[in-house]
């Protein structure tokens, strides 16, 4: 490999390993986040209710069938 070669990969690299850093200390924000309020919320609840938000947002005008589709699966499903 050429020098320039070299350089741009400790570039790369060097990149890289500050924003998986930065992610890794995010990590770690959220999760103090939810233990902050886990007096108030259980944790695996308010996680998973923030999924679904995030689910429902994502699903835009087609959130009414989600809702149908659930209803009927929770249904069939209390029946096992």
């Amino acid at each position: 490999m050429s020098n320039q070669t070299d350089r741009q990969l400790d570039e790369f690299m060097t990149r890289l390993k500050r924003i998986e850093g930065e992610l890794q200390l995010l990590n770690e924000e959220k999760k103090d986040l939810f233990n902050d309020y886990k007096e108030v919320f259980e944790p695996k609840v308010l996680r998973e209710a923030v999924r679904a938000v995030k689910a429902r947002i994502k699903l835009g005008d087609s959130v009414a069938q989600l809702d149908d589709i659930i209803d009927k699966l929770e249904g069939k499903m209390s029946v096992v």
